[in-house]
């Protein structure tokens, strides 16, 4: 018995409004319970292929793509200056909801990382500076030993963005939205992007 493909097609700004509808869901939870609905896990590879992962926190997200910032002289900076790809995965246990991201990867606006970077506290904004970030430290005390000296040299002044901390935006490819079901029967939709548009495939769980 042949099965019909359960593959449909959907316009370029639907998995996006989807997206920013389940994410309101989230970020409306009780914080002292679930303080980071931003959070998700980012995914890069090294120059030898080994596969890398670790939390960061989304900063934007609309149909350009989805946005966060770090150091880019730290490992997943240089990976990703070196291999403009990635994969993001958010995970929102209350809502039983997964959503796998996968695409090329490029660098915001020097306008958009300075309106950023001016939001900052400005402990952080001082840590931006003060942090060789991935360097072993030659001491447990060298962090605050170089945040002290930021503060004493931007002392009484606005803390400029520094020159190797910007963010990178992930334009999607793939884009999956997993939903939980009784007996693992979970409900995965599959947008693939092709053209100006996205295929969208219900796939096995």
């Amino acid at each position: 018995m042949s099965e019909t493909p359960a593959t449909t097609s959907a316009p370029f700004g639907e998995p996006f409004a989807k997206f920013a509808e389940l994410f309101a869901r989230a970020s409306a939870l009780p914080r002292e319970w679930y303080p980071d609905p931003n959070a998700m896990s980012l995914a890069t590879v090294g120059p030898d292929g080994q596969p890398s992962n670790r939390i960061v926190l989304l900063k934007g997200a609309d149909e350009r793509g989805f946005v966060f910032y770090t150091n880019y002289d730290g490992r997943k900076g240089q990976e990703l200056r070196a291999n403009p790809r990635a994969a993001l995965c958010f995970h929102w246990p209350p809502l039983e909801t997964q959503i796998r991201i996968e695409g090329t990867v490029e660098p915001v606006s020097d306008a958009d990382a300075d309106a950023y970077f001016a939001s900052r506290a400005r402990v952080s904004q001082l840590g931006a500076w003060a942090s060789h970030q991935s360097q072993v430290m030659p001491s447990a005390d060298a962090l605050e030993q170089r945040v002290a000296q930021y503060a004493q040299e931007f002392e009484g002044r606005p803390v400029p963005r520094p020159p190797h901390w910007s963010g990178f935006r992930v334009v999607p490819q793939r884009i999956e939205f997993w939903h939980n079901r009784p007996s693992r029967l979970h409900e995965r939709h599959v947008y693939v992007r092709e053209g100006d548009g996205w295929r969208v495939d219900l796939v096995y769980p």
